[in-house]
């Protein structure tokens, strides 16, 4: 190791200054302290508040002062001749051979550039680093003397402040997720147009390589409303042991991975393999301490989440449930609308409205329309003796004989008390007669909860309009087979009454 360096005797100072010998003029100068230690400069140099390592140019440590050793923990004859390059990190070194030196060597100077140190025990210390070149007097090869700061202190205040900014950015993008989710629902009108904005709401917040939308029906049955089960169920229909039926009956979010499912679940660990997929999450969507659905996202790689991630996902389905209801309200609030509560088919808004659509088109395309009034024979009977309650049952039973008799696109619906309407779009007169006649035919079976005593049956009034010439008005047409309904009546009921406009 070169000599201690000694302050200069003689008639001049270390500084070419006249010696001070009084404390007086050593404060004058910034030399502050007791004499007795501050006089050494050696001792400055060993305990300095910093590490001072002197290396040659080739990096081979000189010297070292004891700051530097009690921080690292190594000895003085550990590291001097030992390479400066060996006491970093891997990284560190990286870092030194391709900036620290280059800028060292071309400017002659750096400052604050970070290299982390190894310890002896293996642990790494943040340093930051100032070093000057100090070419030698002869010209030749010269010193490179360093000043290293512990920065561990900062390093922990910078990770604080990269921590606290990554939370704010995640807080922020998770802010944006969910407006962009809520005004996805918000524009959805029906029930399979808000699955499909929930899929692609999950999609986009989690980076899902796919995304299904199950609802439930009033029985709390899954059904597959947008997307595709990711592991492959061919029914439309959640399995009872699936990861959204699972999620519903927990009311959490559950989380699958391959590898963690593989030993308990193997039949599902291999449908994920088969699907490519290594994660699953089912997310069900609350509603009144229940649940309304489950959206299942797949990722395709083992995927972790964190509390943050897991309300994240609650945070959606819960906007997701108050979009579903809002939804469901307004569906409800429609069918009130235009169906009638008792029997659930059309009501006479409803009614009106199709017929009038039915007849447009059959101005446009000169097609045939029929229109088919039935009235019930003996419901007063049954309504006066047994009550209305037993007079409802009859109404929806026979609601119900309607809906599976007539032909797939026609429209029945409650005209009124126990008087029913059925629309026939592109039927002709012979047509429409076959489905009066299986209508009466329907009607005449035995009702449930009525007496052999009471007989039901159907007076039916059948207007068509063949196509030839100008449609009817809505009103014309339906006049025409009301009447058509009340001859039949005075025929002796349970009789059908054709009549051609």
């Amino acid at each position: 190791m070169p000599e201690p360096l000694e302050p200069r005797r003689g008639g001049r100072g270390h500084h070419g200054l006249p010696p001070m010998t009084d404390a007086a003029g050593r404060r004058a100068h910034g030399e502050i302290g007791p004499p007795a230690v501050e006089s050494s400069f050696e001792d400055l140099y060993e305990h300095a508040p910093c590490g001072h390592l002197s290396t040659a140019s080739d990096g081979t440590i000189l010297r070292v002062n004891s700051t530097f050793l009690e921080w690292t923990g190594y000895s003085v004859d550990q590291l001097v001749g030992s390479s400066f390059a060996d006491l970093l990190t891997p990284g560190g070194r990286i870092f030194a051979e391709t900036r620290y030196l280059p800028v060292l060597r071309l400017e002659g100077s750096v400052k604050e550039v970070a290299l982390p140190v190894r310890r002896a025990d293996g642990t790494t210390l943040p340093t930051l680093v100032n070093s000057v070149v100090v070419e030698a007097a002869d010209g030749g090869p010269g010193l490179i003397r360093s000043a290293i700061f512990d920065a561990t202190s900062r390093q922990d205040y910078e990770l604080d402040l990269l921590n606290a900014r990554r939370r704010a950015e995640t807080s922020e993008e998770r802010v944006r997720v969910l407006q962009r989710a809520s005004a996805a629902f918000l524009a959805s009108a029906s029930e399979a147009a808000f699955a499909e904005a929930l899929a692609g709401s999950m999609q986009e917040a989690f980076a899902a390589t796919a995304a299904a939308v199950y609802l439930a029906d009033e029985s709390g049955r899954l059904e597959l409303v947008a997307g595709a089960h990711p592991i492959g169920v061919a029914d439309d229909v959640e399995p009872d042991d699936g990861p959204g039926a699972e999620a519903l009956r927990s009311g959490r979010v559950l989380v699958w991975s391959r590898s963690g499912i593989r030993d308990g679940m193997p039949t599902a660990a291999q449908a994920m393999k088969e699907a490519r997929f290594e994660t699953l999450t089912a997310t069900p969507l609350p509603s009144a301490g229940t649940a309304s659905g489950v959206v299942l996202s797949a990722f395709g790689r083992e995927r972790t989440f964190d509390a943050e991630a897991i309300a994240l996902h609650e945070a959606i389905a819960r906007q997701a449930s108050e979009a579903l209801a809002r939804i469901r309200l307004q569906s409800r609030l429609e069918r009130m609308a235009l169906y009638d509560q008792l029997t659930g088919l059309a009501n006479r808004q409803l009614l009106k409205t199709r017929l009038g659509e039915v007849l447009a088109a059959a101005r446009r395309e000169s097609g045939p329309t029929a229109l088919v009034v039935l009235d019930l024979d003996g419901f007063k009977a049954v309504n006066d003796r047994m009550g209305h309650m037993a007079g409802d049952a009859v109404l929806r039973e026979i609601a119900d004989r309607l809906r599976s008799t007539i032909r797939p696109g026609d429209v029945a619906g409650r005209f009124g008390g126990d008087e029913f309407m059925i629309i026939c779009e592109n039927t002709t007169a012979a047509s429409a007669e076959a489905v009066a006649d299986r209508l009466r035919g329907a009607i005449n079976l035995p009702l449930t909860g009525v007496l052999d005593d009471f007989s039901i049956s159907a007076s039916i009034g059948v207007a068509v309009h063949d196509g030839a010439g100008s449609a009817p008005a809505a009103a014309d047409l339906f006049a025409a087979a009301d009447a058509a309904m009340f001859r039949s009546k005075h025929a002796g009921k349970d009789v059908t009454t054709v009549v051609v406009l």
